[in-house]
Parts: structure tokens; C-alpha cells; sequence
């Protein structure tokens, strides 16, 4: 007697429901026909409970995070490619080329498949692009009114470079601080959409994977001292973490912060700093002197470095404070955030 095939998924139509996360044939169903379909490689293939795979030279570098941004569909992504650039990222703040990923899905029971084959599809895209594997992951449905759509949670590993080897307590006064591009695109973008402002321009995300662009600034500078993706709290809380590692101060000058006009207009239509606003397709990069226009070239050869700048230095203070120099010539202290600007940003 002949095993019964099932009906392929309806894509669109159909709704995920308890079953899918059971551990029975619909959820196995729900694995070969979304996930494992869209991710298919030869660690995942082979259908196991975890991934096998030889550790590669190097010092290795692992990550976690979990991702409940709301809406799940933004202008200029959605949460599984804003999974994979964030963990993509991570790895590469540390200097290190992303291999690996896991992902891990906490889906509520009536969300429609067609839109989680859109989370799914741009997930393999971002990872493919990236240049990386989703090699092993977990599905789990809860029920309806005990989630929010869609979450996800990944881990990540990556190896470092001999060589190579930034971290938050390395800066040092007189290291000039750099950014690659404009600041606060990701978190306007996702609050123009929750709050169905409609701006007369659409912002969109800044949500991308920076491991290109990283390794092409190591290539040009092997010693940079400290690599940050300014994601919650922004450019402001980075800075202030720096600060506080390095046991340092910062200056930054106003006019040298690259700013969308329309992100401007909107941070002040809704009341929010830009400095403190999200982004997930940015890094904050503290090098030497000598090695700041090395760098900064680099960045601006890449495309997603085409606005970077050199937008301040660090600086000796016992009381680790980072101020602005503002476009008045006066300067304010940019103190760490106070409470949530934006929830559930990523």
C-alpha cells in the first residue's frame, strides 16, 4: 500500500493552524514546502536536528537575536530579511566574514501562508546575498491572540581574520569616528507605516547586510579599533557605549551628521532625535588618525558607503560624556536614551 502524498500547501489561500506546529505530517509538510524549499542547501538538506559542519581557521564569533518588529512589512523590507542583516551584522561588528545562521519561527495559529512565504523568500534572498547559509531552525505555532504574526530568532557564527580584532574598550583620544551613510532611515520608516502617517516622500528602511562593506574597510585598515551597528537607541547610545567602555570621551559636530531632510521633517513632526532613532543597515567605525582617510575611502566605494562621513573624534573626559558641537557653534551633551522611543523597532 502507497503512502498517501498530501496536497501541496495553498500557498494562497491557506492559513497556518495548530497542526503546522504539532510535530506531525502537516508540520513536516510546512518545513519541506516553505523553509527548507527557500533555505535549501547541503547542511540543511540533510534533515537533522542540528548542522554538522568543520570549524573553519580562525577565531570564531557567534551572535543571538530576536526579531518582534511591528509592522512585520515595512518600506524597504519586512522581519526575515531584517533577521538575517541584523544577524549578519552582529557577526560582522566583530570583524568577522557571517557564515551560518539558524532561524527559529514563533508563528500565531491563522497567519496567512502566502505572507509567510514572503517573510521566508526574503529571508533566502538577504542570506543569499550576504553570502551565508540558514543551515538548521525550529518552527512553533502558538495560538491565535497569544502572538503578534510572526517572530523570529536566529543565531549566527562567523570567523575572524588573524589580525583583526575591534572592540568597544579600544578607542583611544584622537581616533576620528566615522559612519557609512545617513542616519534614522530604518526607524522612521517602520513608524511612518505603524502610525499610517503618510509622508508626502516614503522613507524606506536602511535595513542591509554590512559584511561587504565591512571587509572592505579591514582590507584598507586591518587595525580598526571599534565596529558598531547603531540598531536600538541609535548613534547616540552606540556613542555613550563607547564612551563608557574606552573610558573616553566623544565629540561629534552636528553639521557633519548625514541626515535624510525628510527624516528631519519627520523626526520633528513626530518628536524623536534622529541621533536616538534605529537603523539597520548602518555602522559606526572608530579608527586611528592615520588611518581615517584610508577608511573613509573605502566606505565611499562601496554602495552602501556612499554617504559616509567623518563625524567627530574621541577625546579625553573622566566623565566619559559625548557631546554635539551643534551648528550654532554651541555644543549639548547627548546623554543615553531615557525610557523606549520607538517599540519594537526590530
Amino acid at each position: 500500500m502507497k503512502r498517501p502524498i498530501p496536497r501541496p500547501l495553498d500557498i494562497k489561500r491557506g492559513r497556518v493552524d495548530l497542526t503546522h506546529g504539532s510535530g506531525g505530517r502537516n508540520m513536516a509538510q510546512l518545513i519541506d514546502e516553505m523553509f527548507r524549499k527557500a533555505f535549501s542547501n547541503p547542511l540543511l538538506d540533510a534533515a537533522n536536528d542540528q548542522a554538522v559542519f568543520d570549524a573553519p581557521k580562525g577565531r570564531m564569533v557567534m551572535t543571538t537575536d530576536t526579531f518582534v518588529i511591528s509592522p512585520i512589512f515595512f518600506p524597504g523590507g519586512n522581519i526575515g530579511s531584517l533577521a538575517v542583516h541584523g544577524t549578519v551584522n552582529d557577526i560582522a561588528m566583530g570583524g568577522a566574514k557571517p557564515l551560518y545562521l539558524t532561524a527559529g519561527f514563533v508563528i500565531e495559529e491563522g497567519y496567512p501562508l502566502a505572507d509567510l512565504k514572503a517573510i521566508v523568500d526574503s529571508m533566502a534572498a538577504a542570506a543569499e546575498e550576504a553570502g551565508v547559509q540558514i543551515v538548521t531552525g525550529d518552527t512553533k505555532v502558538v495560538e491565535q491572540g497569544k502572538g503578534d504574526g510572526v517572530f523570529i530568532n536566529t543565531a549566527g557564527i562567523g570567523v575572524v581574520p588573524d589580525g583583526v580584532a575591534p572592540s568597544g574598550e579600544k578607542a583611544r583620544p584622537g581616533d576620528k569616528i566615522l559612519v557609512n551613510g545617513t542616519l534614522g532611515d530604518h526607524g522612521v520608516a517602520v513608524m511612518s507605516k505603524r502610525e499610517s502617517l503618510g509622508f508626502e516622500t516614503e522613507i524606506l528602511s536602511d535595513s542591509a547586510a554590512l559584511n561587504g562593506i565591512v571587509a572592505d574597510m579591514i582590507a584598507a585598515a586591518p587595525g580598526i579599533r571599534v565596529l558598531r551597528d547603531p540598531t536600538r537607541g541609535g548613534l547616540a547610545t552606540v556613542l555613550n557605549e563607547i564612551a563608557l567602555q574606552s573610558d573616553v570621551g566623544v565629540t561629534v559636530r552636528e553639521d557633519d551628521l548625514p541626515i535624510r531632510p525628510e527624516v528631519k521633517g519627520a523626526c520633528e513632526l513626530l518628536g524623536l532625535d534622529p541621533l536616538y532613532v534605529a537603523n539597520e543597515g548602518k555602522l559606526v567605525a572608530v579608527v586611528a588618525p592615520e588611518d581615517a582617510a584610508s577608511v573613509l575611502a573605502a566606505m565611499k566605494a562601496h554602495p552602501l558607503g556612499k554617504d559616509a562621513a567623518i563625524i567627530g573624534e574621541i577625546n579625553e573626559d573622566d566623565h566619559n560624556f559625548v557631546q554635539m558641537v551643534t551648528g550654532f557653534g554651541g555644543s549639548r551633551i547627548i546623554d543615553w536614551l531615557a525610557g523606549e522611543q520607538l517599540p519594537r523597532i526590530c
